[in-house]
């Protein structure tokens, strides 16, 4: 009987070395998750910065908030976002209300602008990413699928403070 490679073949044909433990499995799925998120950002062509991009969208989930929950969320300091909020409110992506419970508190609400250009932005990056899965197998797509709960998984473990 012939002895198993450790090689795994991928559809493009090269050869890589199978992961084997969690240190070579980190460092391959960090560098395949960084070059995907690279690229979904250009796919969006929405002409913001990643740093814009990302307010506008904790704003947009979470909101309407005020600077300090942004700032909390973005893990930035507060000057840091009123810069950044105060760009996407020059682009009437997000604006300014009283807080109804208490005048003396500033929150950030997105615009209806704002709620088009993240629609726009999801809608693009998620037509490239579906065309790509199209060229797929249905094993391969059953192994995406797979690996996106196992990625959900850990992120909401490490978002509690929790380990797998």
């Amino acid at each position: 009987m012939p002895a198993r490679s450790n090689v795994a073949t991928t559809s493009t044909t090269r050869s890589t070395p199978a992961p084997t433990d969690p240190d070579e499995l980190a460092a391959r799925l960090r560098l395949s998750t960084t070059r995907l998120a690279r690229r979904l950002r250009t796919e969006a062509e929405i002409g913001l910065t990643p740093s814009l991009l990302s307010a506008l969208a904790v704003v947009h989930v979470h909101g309407p908030m005020t600077l300090g929950a942004v700032a909390d969320h973005e893990g930035i300091a507060p000057p840091s976002v009123t810069k950044i909020i105060a760009k996407l409110e020059e682009q009437d992506l997000v604006e300014r209300r009283d807080d109804p419970q208490d005048r003396r508190v500033c929150l950030v609400a997105t615009t209806s602008a704002g709620e088009h250009l993240l629609a726009r932005s999801r809608d693009r990056k998620n037509a490239w990413l579906a065309e790509r899965l199209r060229d797929t197998t249905a094993d391969e797509l059953r192994a995406v699928e797979l690996a996106a709960e196992v990625i959900d998984r850990l992120l909401e473990a490490d978002r509690c403070g929790g380990s797998t």
